[in-house]
């Protein structure tokens, strides 16, 4: 079974030295490291060469999470394809393993993405956010699971995860053209095609953001509008508000047992953000692209 791990990068410099000696301790080495570069103002692509990687450059006003996704699972005939973004850093020497022992001892498994433990430096917010959405437990969802996890069951991140190539490709691959949440479609695409996904809790990778009020609003503005345009996602498994209420309460009782309770009022602040966000992406159709550009943390999907 041939292994391609596919890097995205753009002015990546700071941090793709310490991805790529994660990579280069892996005990499951791949057959080739393929970095995606939206056209790097930065030494990104030199770094990349120097240590062996083939680089593809795309101009970064035609960066798109699916389409880009998809040009690179062509570039590469691999049976198994592992996504990492520029700033996930694998945390141990068998992260790379456990995620593919996850595809290969699960018959039906379609994908599966792997843990994401917030960063050294991450504030309380940050660190919340990983062990809500990342335990160390890991799980095989299918499809019958939606009514239990309703849209959680195709909740999925291509900052660390990893594909049967056969499959993906028999579900259609990633979409050509999205503003976010590719990996939540191709999730969706293959358990409804009767696979599964699966969550390793034990490859895992450093990963982790300290969003501010205002891009907290615009991530879920995309959200909002990756949903107005692929509505068979939400018809199928649900809405998501269940889930946001469940992780408010979790994070407020997270503040305050852990001694950050000044931090209350922001994630309130927060939450109301992620809120108006999303119903505003949900609308977007009634925007026009110059607003859409202003609203989103994509602005160039929305082209001029």
């Amino acid at each position: 079974m041939t292994l391609a791990v596919i890097v995205l990068t753009y002015n990546s410099q700071a941090l793709l030295p310490a991805l790529l000696d994660g990579i280069a301790i892996q005990t499951l080495q791949p057959n080739e490291v393929i970095v995606m570069d939206s056209n790097s103002r930065d030494a990104s692509r030199e770094i990349a060469v120097a240590r062996g990687a083939y680089v593809h450059v795309h101009g970064a006003r035609k960066f798109n999470h699916g389409g880009t996704r998809r040009w690179a699972s062509e570039l590469t005939s691999a049976d198994i394809l592992i996504y990492l973004t520029h700033d996930a850093i694998p945390a141990d020497p068998d992260a790379f393993a456990n995620i593919v022992a996850s595809i290969r001892n699960t018959t039906d498994a379609g994908m599966a993405f792997g843990r994401q433990l917030p960063n050294p430096t991450a504030g309380a917010l940050g660190r919340h956010h990983r062990i809500f959405n990342y335990p160390s437990e890991s799980r095989v969802k299918r499809l019958a699971d939606a009514k239990e996890l309703g849209i959680k069951t195709c909740f999925a991140s291509d900052s660390f995860s990893a594909y049967r190539r056969d499959r993906l490709m028999e579900i259609g691959g990633f979409p050509q053209d999205v503003v976010s949440c590719e990996d939540q479609f191709v999730a969706a695409r293959l358990l409804l095609a009767g696979y599964s996904v699966v969550y390793a809790g034990d490859a895992r990778v450093y990963h982790s953001h300290d969003y501010s009020i205002t891009e907290e609003f615009k991530r879920y503005f995309d959200s909002g509008a990756f949903f107005s345009m692929h509505p068979w996602i939400m018809k199928r498994f649900g809405g998501a508000s269940g889930e946001g209420a469940r992780f408010v309460i979790s994070e407020i009782k997270y503040l305050l047992s852990t001694g950050h309770w000044l931090l209350v009022p922001k994630a309130i602040a927060a939450t109301i953000a992620k809120f108006a966000g999303f119903k505003a992406g949900l609308n977007q159709m009634y925007l026009s692209n110059a607003v859409k550009r202003s609203l989103g943390m994509h602005g160039a999907y929305w082209g001029n």
